[in-house]
């Protein structure tokens, strides 16, 4: 009797399997948006061909992220409360960076501080709109990018990095996007235009500050600061994976669905392997070979990001997978790659992933009990 009940079980298991999985790569045919990603994909060849011709690949993904980022908090409208908007985010962006490369080479004790203070303030800013809260997300997301860069170009003994240099790039990105809203505004004969990412909420509206929010984001801030003590404090060789991984996994609020989480987990872990896959090409490559396969990953990378601004809406999943892929090629490609090196970093992007993924059931557990203690109306 007890095997008959096990094989019964079975076909239901395997069905809430697929069900997930149908899910988790379901597709949004209208979310498909090439125009915009072939537009990206024209305003950061500019960067690429500038550091090209200057011989700074260094600065490369600074310019890069400053560019997307700026694009993604874009909240259209008049032209000059875009501009306003814009050059106040890449403000705020450039001074986000100067602090993540100026900490990114000192002691593990200042990053794990910084980390906390900077996760827990992006969290908190809900409180003055759901917009402006993903584009402290935002900033969140390429601070731990820009601490892990900038641990492993301290490392690399053959590559000099400047902060003021690395804050320039990242204005220039968030420049350049002013430009080219600003040309096309001309062209469209000076009219207002509608959000570039009209998908993300333009809300501004200011919000309470609920308990369960405020705890999640302390939460969220506590295991950010501890993946980065974790991966610095200890010095582990390609450590800054379980950051980014943990950052990239974490879904941005309590109150968002299981299934944009469990996207984020998937997303990663598929970033992380194609990033790692792609990462073994240059390995044993000296000289003239070394150099050319570096610049091809460059523009593999550029692809990936390119492709994150078409299918961020198509399907949540492997957005994430093309963003985390992107982000981890620029962020190790100055770092001498081996095949131990894709062994620690799949398995440090495994550990960011665990980490973000307790803390998803955290915060399940904690709406749970949340909902419980609310008073049932009448």
């Amino acid at each position: 009797m007890a095997s008959e009940s096990g094989r019964a079980a079975q076909p239901v298991d395997r069905g809430k399997v697929k069900s997930w999985l149908s899910k988790v790569f379901e597709f949004n045919t209208a979310g498909l948006n090439w125009p915009r990603a072939v537009a990206f994909l024209d305003a950061a060849l500019v960067p690429l061909f500038v550091f090209w011709a200057i011989g700074h690949e260094v600065y490369l993904l600074s310019a890069l992220f400053g560019l997307l980022f700026t694009a993604l908090s874009d909240p259209g409208g008049g032209y000059g409360h875009r501009a306003l908007s814009v050059a106040a985010f890449g403000l705020v962006g450039a001074g986000v960076t100067a602090l993540a490369f100026e900490i990114g080479a000192d002691g593990w004790g200042w990053m794990v501080l910084a980390a906390f203070a900077v996760t827990l303030a992006a969290g908190l800013t809900v409180a003055f709109g759901v917009h402006r809260f993903i584009n402290a997300m935002l900033l969140n997301v390429w601070f731990v990018v820009a601490i892990g860069y900038e641990f492993g170009l301290h490392k690399a003994v053959h590559v000099t990095s400047h902060i003021w240099a690395q804050v320039l790039a990242w204005s220039g990105g968030a420049a350049l996007w002013i430009v080219v809203t600003f040309l096309w505004w001309l062209i469209r004969g000076r009219t207002d235009q509608s959000q570039p990412f009209s998908e993300l909420p333009g809300d501004n509206s200011r919000r309470k500050l609920t308990p369960p929010l405020i705890l999640f984001a302390v939460i969220r801030a506590v295991v950010i600061a501890g993946t980065v003590a974790l991966a610095f404090g200890l010095d582990l060789t390609h450590g800054s994976w379980i950051p980014i991984a943990a950052m990239i996994s974490l879904k941005p609020s309590l109150e968002q669905a299981a299934l944009v989480g469990a996207q984020r987990l998937v997303g990663t872990l598929i970033g992380a392997v194609v990033a790692g896959l792609l990462l073994l090409v240059p390995t044993n490559e000296h000289g003239i070979r070394l150099f050319a396969v570096q610049q091809g990953l460059e523009v593999v990378a550029l692809v990936l990001l390119m492709h994150g601004a078409g299918i961020r809406f198509w399907n949540y999943g492997l957005y994430s997978a093309a963003i985390a892929a992107g982000a981890l090629i620029l962020v190790d490609l100055p770092q001498p790659s081996d095949y131990a090196a894709e062994g620690y970093r799949l398995l440090w992007t495994l550990c960011g992933v665990g980490c973000s993924l307790i803390v998803l059931l955290l915060a399940g557990l904690l709406a749970k009990r949340t909902a419980k203690a609310r008073p049932q109306p009448a």
